[in-house]
Order: structure tokens, then sequence, then C-alpha cells
């Protein structure tokens, strides 16, 4: 038996188990997952084959199809946080890699829809790096 994936909401409103393999981790940098992420790329693990369980807050938990396209995002109605999103009939589950609280040790596959990505989004490792809140915030 493999040990669940356990994640929650910011809020904590909403808490999820994952029980199954994750096969892939794409940093997917579309124009769809930067606008539901407000940020460079989204950051998703993968398990084709897997059970998602609410341990809380289902009642809390939407889900946002994009028209058209095989975009969709599950999130806490309360906080905003990404959570995780089934993968229509075959029983798989897309997971946030941020909204887990339990050790991510898989390292990412890919950065994917690249041709998408932010003008911004280059070069980054040489921005400064601060261990906390910057003590200058103008």
């Amino acid at each position: 038996m493999t040990v669940p994936h356990a994640g929650s909401c910011l809020c904590g409103a909403v808490a999820f188990e994952v029980e199954g393999a994750f096969a892939r981790f794409y940093l997917c940098h579309c124009s769809h997952c930067r606008k539901g992420t407000g940020s460079a790329h989204a950051s998703n693990l993968f398990a084709p084959v897997a059970t998602l369980r609410w341990v809380r807050g289902e009642e809390e938990v939407r889900v946002f199809r994009l028209p058209d396209t095989r975009h969709a995002r599950s999130f806490c109605s309360a906080c905003g946080s990404a959570l995780p999103t089934p993968l229509g009939t075959s029983g798989g589950v897309m997971v946030p890699a941020g909204a887990l609280d339990t050790p991510v040790t898989k390292r990412p596959d890919a950065h994917i829809f690249t041709d998408s990505r932010a003008d911004w989004d280059e070069a980054l490792e040489r921005v400064p790096k601060q261990p906390s809140w910057p003590s200058k915030t103008t």
C-alpha cells in the first residue's frame, strides 16, 4: 500500500489525500496556467491512476473549466488556493505541487508550453535571493 500524499488550502478549510504515484511533474507556462496562478507557471503533478479523497471542506471546492479547452482548475471558494482536479473519467488527478503538505520528492520532468512563457521569466536564477521579507519595501 502506498502512503497517501496530503495537502490543504491556505485557509485550512479544505484538506485532501491523494493515493497513487505521480507519473509526471510539469511546470506549465501556457497563458491559461499563468492567468490561473498569477505567476510565471503552474507546478502540477499528474497521477494517471489515483484516488482523491477530500478529508474536509469538499463543499468549499469549486471547479472552473475554460470553455472549448482541456484547461480546468479546482480551488477553495474561501481563499482561492489551487486544489487537485480530477482528470475526466480516467481516474487520474492533477495536483498543484504547492498545495501538498507532504514532501514532493519527484523533480519536475519538464517546462511545457515554453512558447507562451512570460517575457520577464528568464534568467531568474540571477535575481537576488532573500531569506525572508526584504527590509526595504520600496
